[in-house]
């Protein structure tokens, strides 16, 4: 039986990074790729989700090829992302229907104000514990659905 390792991909904000492991917890490979800031209007930041989806194939490619070794060999994949930043694909053809938007984007303001002027903050707060912020995907999405034609 070969060698098997762990696969570590990381699509964070600046950046996207396959690591490969052993079964030692030893780094074997490491390939990271950076992906343009998009920021269209003060406050706002995007990412393209398909140059995200580009690197994310291209660093796991690249990570394998340096270890010299085959997918078949990836006895498991963690994968850590950007948590808060949202995004809409199309469910139709696949394709995104706008740019992610970033988790520190804050186009969202109104929206969470909204939230806490007419009572909803109140119970997000008592649910999740947190106030309504510019911060959760939710305000980006409905932004999203708002915002961009189709």
């Amino acid at each position: 039986m070969s060698e098997k390792f762990v696969a570590a991909i990381d699509q964070g904000t600046t950046s996207t990074r396959c690591m490969l492991f052993d079964h030692e917890g030893r780094v074997v490979a490491l390939d990271q790729e950076e992906h343009e800031q998009i920021f269209p209007r003060a406050g706002w930041v995007e990412h393209n989700p398909v140059e995200i989806w580009d690197n994310v194939r291209s660093v796991t490619a690249g990570a394998l090829a340096q270890a010299d070794v085959s997918a078949r060999d990836i006895a498991a994949v963690g994968l850590t992302n950007q948590r808060e930043t949202a995004m809409v694909w199309d469910r139709t053809t696949g394709e995104p229907v706008y740019n992610a938007i970033v988790w520190q984007d804050t186009r969202t303001d109104r929206i969470a104000s909204a939230l806490d002027r007419d009572g909803r903050g109140d119970v997000i707060r008592q649910k999740a514990g947190l106030p309504p912020a510019t911060y959760f995907s939710g305000g980006k999405i409905q932004w999203i659905l708002e915002n961009v034609p189709g």
